[in-house]
């Protein structure tokens, strides 16, 4: 079997900030994750044995000189010292156990230092989702000729309608070349006259490179969710805002809001938080609903929501991110993160519907136990975490009220 991933870069740039700011304000914390798979699929037999292989290839990577030289070039916000911590990091393949059931359903934990593996969920989805075509033969359909075209023809809807928009789709990619043929198609069509909308970039930080692109992301979920593990879900927001702003200083200003539902954000939504961050990531929920409850947010303020940025990336494809720019783009500044639509649609494929999900942490690893943790979404369905931590939570919140 061949190596999926090939480089070290070949991973979504949140993951690198996150892990920068980890390592600056929680260098001592232990994390756990788990893996869920939402279609219940059933995988080939010998896959979590390809899959441990492939896991263990990882252990080859060391991230090249070229790599660190267009992060330094791109992403200005991260500071120096985090480019000597990479050129020493390596993957271990203990910090991870994957096994398969009777049934043939599979199973994917990772434990250890949260500096450490945050740096393998990405890659892990990546390689789980293109292992799988390759093992079940469904890559026979991949015509990538074909999919340059079909990627072509979204980058023209999105860019006359007037959207801003970056590929967010490593983790659930059909294969590299699925995510390279987008962004090769998406680049020349953004090139090819002047638009309304933008191609901005992709949030795959060696795709950027080779087509000399703008790595996109800030931070995900995992962020907050550890936090809210470690200290609460109560004050979770505002030890995550800190701490974001402690490591970028204003820079990264996106924040995700929804790890543990809206009401408790607006709580510690604060007119300095409100002020120093640019804008916020809807990633659950109605879109208009969302959008409306961030601009009267603001409003209460007293900032005007049309200064701010917000970008959509709840499950987006072509039409509804038209449909979204369509009011979205008189009450903010709308922009798209567009992932399993653009990197896995090839007609006959069922796009796979998996995560990784951190769901437990302790603040340093002299501690005996971890705090369980979860993700309370705007929609039920994309809760994540042990059924009774997520009443817990929930409980904790009012949120069962």
């Amino acid at each position: 079997m061949k190596q999926i991933i090939t480089h070290f870069t070949d991973d979504d740039l949140y993951k690198f900030t996150m892990c920068c700011a980890v390592i600056d304000n929680f260098p001592r914390a232990q994390v756990k994750y788990s893996f869920t798979d939402r279609n219940n699929t059933i995988y080939p037999e010998g896959f979590s044995d390809e899959l441990n292989k492939q896991i263990e290839m990882l252990e080859s990577l060391v991230i090249t000189d070229q790599e660190i030289e267009f992060m330094k070039s791109r992403c200005y916000y991260i500071p120096g010292w985090f480019y000597n911590y990479l050129k020493g990091y390596r993957f271990d393949h203990k910090w991870v156990k994957a096994w398969q059931d009777e049934s043939g359903h599979l199973h994917v934990e990772l434990q250890g230092s949260w500096a450490d593996t945050i740096l393998l969920e990405v890659k892990v989805l990546a390689i789980i989702s293109e292992l799988y075509y390759i093992m079940t033969k469904k890559d026979s359909y991949f015509d990538y000729d074909e999919y340059y075209k079909k990627s072509y023809a979204k980058a023209e809807r999105l860019l006359e309608a007037g959207c801003v928009y970056s590929d967010f789709g490593t983790r659930r990619r059909a294969s590299l070349q699925a995510e390279d043929t987008v962004i090769r198609a998406m680049k020349d069509c953004s090139m090819s006259k002047e638009w309304s909308g933008k191609f901005v970039g992709t949030s795959n930080i060696y795709l950027a490179m080779k087509y000399d692109m703008l790595p996109v992301g800030t931070m995900a979920h995992e962020f907050v969710c550890a936090i809210g593990g470690m200290y609460g879900p109560q004050m979770a927001n505002h030890i995550a805002m800190n701490s974001w702003r402690n490591t970028f200083r204003g820079a990264l200003g996106t924040y995700i809001y929804d790890s543990f539902g809206w009401d408790i954000f607006s709580l510690n939504f604060s007119e300095d938080f409100a002020n120093l961050f640019k804008g916020l990531r809807i990633d659950s929920g109605d879109n208009m609903k969302q959008l409306t409850r961030i601009s009267e947010k603001y409003r209460s303020l007293g900032i005007d929501p049309r200064s701010k940025q917000v970008i959509f990336s709840n499950a987006l494809n072509t039409l509804n991110a038209i449909e979204i720019q369509k009011y979205a783009k008189d009450l903010c500044q709308p922009s798209y993160g567009i992932g399993t639509h653009f990197t896995n649609d090839f007609e006959g494929i069922e796009p796979m519907n998996i995560v990784i999900k951190l769901i437990a942490a302790k603040i340093t690893e002299s501690w005996s136990f971890y705090n369980d943790t979860c993700k309370l979404s705007e929609d039920d369905s994309k809760h994540t975490g042990k059924p009774e931590v997520i009443k817990r939570f929930m409980d904790i919140l009012n949120m069962n009220k």
